[in-house]
């Protein structure tokens, strides 16, 4: 339950405290005073979007904190599943900056929006009076009867089928869609991939394949040449390595008279080795250099192919070409696999479709176990409530499947007597849906458990005995849950447990809402008002007394 809720610098709110009572709490005020701006406060708690428009004062921060006291209501699975740490006293802050970014913190842990949605929807119920106009809503009407079922879990484990019942059939529809374009473009790829095939491309063949026939192309200038570089360098008559060894020789016999010398000779001989290699490697290049004219255009057609094959392939080098190539085997693997791969993926979309519509069977059933207790329930809390000739059908239709399962519910409503029920959003009244919707909450509040339940103006369109009959089942709940109630109507004030009035403080330069709460004495004066107006008669003064003693009793 709420402990404890602070909200600062909010809309018309300077500071505002209270601490509610556990059980029956009213809030009271004239129109305008400040009770709506509580709510959107509360209302930031529960993930609400920010405005930093709403600031009192646009140089400071708001913070709105409200605390809760969770102990017994089972709540810590939640906390695990939010990967928070779990307490019995749960502290839920939000801050909206000068600048007008908005944090939320649970127990001082940052949470986006959908974390703090999650949370405070377990922690907390604002029913508003423009909120009765979606009982008259389909997917509420199919929610009441899942509360009323408590078919959380089933419900849970069906949404979990479908999904994989969706995906499933996903896949197989992509696969079938994957198939029809695989085989129009299979003959092709086929031939592409038969082309690349038959090449029989070599990782680094263009390199060697253009140097080859440079080699080829260019023969008879290039053994001209190694000719001419191994005859200078290695002639009978003259050459140099005749001369470097007639070098060495002279430079051996100098360093036999003087030994400093034997350093140049060997450097001599080096280079003579050296050279001896050099004039060697040259002959066997000569040698190897063939005029091969046919070995030229062989060599020239190769590399035709793969200049033919990069262009249509739009591929810089061999590499390319050989990735296009197995890529194209695995396509064309594929294609070859389709039949199978289709009969698995449509076996696997028959059998969660079987899960699924297993899941959805269990839950169209207790649903439907369940309405003749719904309407029974209703009627009979209506007619206390002074629509005794109600009649309540609740039908429930089969539809395809859906997140909540294969169900469309129907609430058939008439509130007199020998009119034939119809759709609630074409037959019911303001008042009428204020009194419905404080029986359903009423039926499902222990069905929810729910620590707080706020009630904003529900008792629209009535008042007197129903009125009166409408707190003290409100007191009633509050047995069980924390209840906050803001109305105008004496009937229901008179029944909470404790009191707060709302008012606007116009004693400083801007107008701040504020709230106290109220002492019995107040609060008499409070409710006589409520009847008769300011300045109450010590009659209506009397009576106000009366009806707190009896309603307390």
């Amino acid at each position: 339950m709420l402990s404890n809720l602070l909200i600062k610098n909010y809309a018309l709110i300077k500071q505002l405290e209270m601490s509610p009572d556990p059980g029956l709490n009213i809030i009271t005020g004239e129109t305008g005073a400040g009770k709506s701006i509580m709510l959107g406060a509360i209302g930031l708690l529960l993930g609400n979007r920010a405005d930093v428009k709403s600031l009192y004062d646009s140089n400071e921060k708001c913070v709105i904190e409200g605390s809760f006291s969770l102990s017994g209501y089972d709540l810590a699975p939640n906390f695990e599943d939010e990967n928070l740490d779990y307490s019995d006293e749960c502290i839920i802050r939000r801050e909206i900056s000068v600048a007008g970014k908005s944090r939320a913190f649970i127990n001082d842990t940052p949470v986006n929006l959908d974390a703090l949605k999650r949370i405070g929807s377990q922690l907390l119920d604002i029913h508003s009076q423009h909120d009765s106009v979606t009982l008259g809503n389909n997917e509420f009407q199919l929610q009441v009867v899942d509360s009323f079922a408590d078919n959380s879990q089933l419900l849970k484990s069906y949404q979990r089928d479908f999904t994989a019942y969706k995906e499933a059939t996903r896949a197989f529809d992509n696969l079938q869609q994957e198939a029809v374009k695989l085989r129009k473009e299979f003959d092709y790829d086929q031939f592409l991939f038969q082309e690349l095939d038959n090449a029989k491309l070599a990782h680094d063949e263009q390199e060697k394949l253009e140097v080859e026939l440079n080699i080829l192309e260019n023969a008879v200038e290039i053994r001209e040449k190694l000719q001419l570089a191994h005859t200078l360098l290695d002639n009978p008559d003259n050459s140099i390595l005749e001369l470097l060894k007639n070098a060495a020789n002279a430079l051996g016999q100098a360093a036999r008279l003087v030994p400093v010398y034997d350093a140049m000779r060997e450097r001599v001989q080096s280079t003579l080795i050296e050279l001896r290699d050099v004039a060697d490697e040259i002959d066997q290049a000569n040698s190897s250099v063939d005029i091969d004219q046919g070995r030229a255009e062989l060599v020239q057609e190769r590399l035709d192919l793969i200049y033919t094959l990069l262009k249509k392939h739009n591929a810089t080098d061999v590499e390319q070409l050989l990735k296009i190539e197995s890529d194209l085997q695995h396509k064309l693997s594929i294609v070859l696999n389709l039949d199978d791969d289709l009969v698995k993926a449509e076996k696997a979309a028959m059998q969660a479709k079987e899960s699924m519509l297993k899941s959805a069977n269990l839950l169209s059933e207790k649903r439907r176990r369940v309405t003749k207790a719904i309407e029974k329930l209703i009627l009979e809390r209506l007619s206390e409530l002074g629509i005794p000739n109600a009649s309540l059908s609740i039908q429930i239709t089969e539809t395809l499947p859906t997140m909540n399962g294969l169900d469309s519910v129907a609430f058939l409503f008439s509130g007199n007597k020998g009119i034939v029920p119809q759709e609630l959003k074409q037959v019911a009244s303001g008042g009428e849906f204020s009194r419905l919707m404080m029986v359903i909450k009423y039926i499902l509040a222990d069905k929810r458990k729910l620590p707080t339940i706020i009630f904003d103006e529900i008792d629209t369109g009535v008042s007197g005995e129903i009125a009166r009959k409408m707190g003290k089942m409100m007191l009633n709940m509050a047995h069980n849950h924390q209840i906050i109630a803001i109305t105008h109507l004496h009937q229901i004030a008179s029944s909470g447990n404790a009191h707060y009035f709302v008012y606007k403080d116009h004693s400083s330069d801007k107008t701040v809402s504020k709230i106290k709460k109220l002492t019995v004495d107040e609060r008499v004066q409070e409710i006589a008002q409520m009847i008769g107006g300011h300045n109450p008669s010590e009659t209506v003064l009397v009576n106000a007394r009366e009806m707190i003693l009896k309603e307390q009793t």
